[in-house]
């Protein structure tokens, strides 16, 4: 015999109530996935580096003219799913999003540099990005230093991938003008 078990799902507004109730901190590494409050791993050293690396060069390439650089802030997709992504490209807002998060017609480019995380990031994150139409995802896989490029989002999945390797070159599909080597933003 098999019991079920009945889950509660959260909507973005109960999330934030949570937080101003105080049972969630500002300290708490959480995002709201689907209605389900999920921890994000830790940062590594490797990680936090690349990361590091990744906005240092995208602030002196764009310097908040073609895009505004955001790391680790809520993107809001739905009423059931504010990620956090490594690293967001969005379009300029002369306020800078201050009113309210930016939401999934205001991104261009998400990345998400993994470790740890890579299946979670490559199945459950991409699939979500995919369903809210984010034109264009890198996921970061620095366990095999390469590149994941997921592009042309239809019917809730990607239709390109393509996985770029060190000493490859490539360009942003959303952004051409983008052009990167592999080795320079992996450490």
């Amino acid at each position: 015999m098999s019991t079920l078990i009945a889950k509660r799902c959260f909507n973005v507004e109960e999330y934030y109530r949570m937080a101003e109730a105080g049972i969630l901190s500002e300290d708490d590494r959480v995002e709201l996935i689907e209605g389900e409050i999920v921890e994000m791993s830790p940062i590594g050293s490797r990680r936090a580096a690349c990361i590091d690396r990744i906005v240092n060069f995208l602030l002196n390439r764009f310097a908040g003219k073609t895009a505004i650089v955001r790391v680790q802030s809520p993107i809001r997709l739905d009423d059931f799913s504010e990620p956090q992504p490594d690293i967001s490209l969005l379009l300029p807002r002369e306020d800078f999003y201050a009113g309210e998060h930016p939401k999934s017609a205001d991104v261009l480019l998400l990345i998400e540099v993994a470790d740890t995380s890579v299946e979670y990031d490559r199945t459950v994150k991409t699939s979500l990005y995919a369903r809210a139409n984010i034109p264009e995802v890198w996921l970061i896989n620095l366990k095999k230093s390469e590149i994941e490029v997921y592009t042309k989002p239809a019917d809730g999945s990607y239709q390109t991938i393509r996985i770029f390797k060190t000493g490859e070159s490539f360009a942003s599909r959303i952004l051409p003008d983008l052009m990167l080597d592999v080795d320079s933003l992996i450490v």
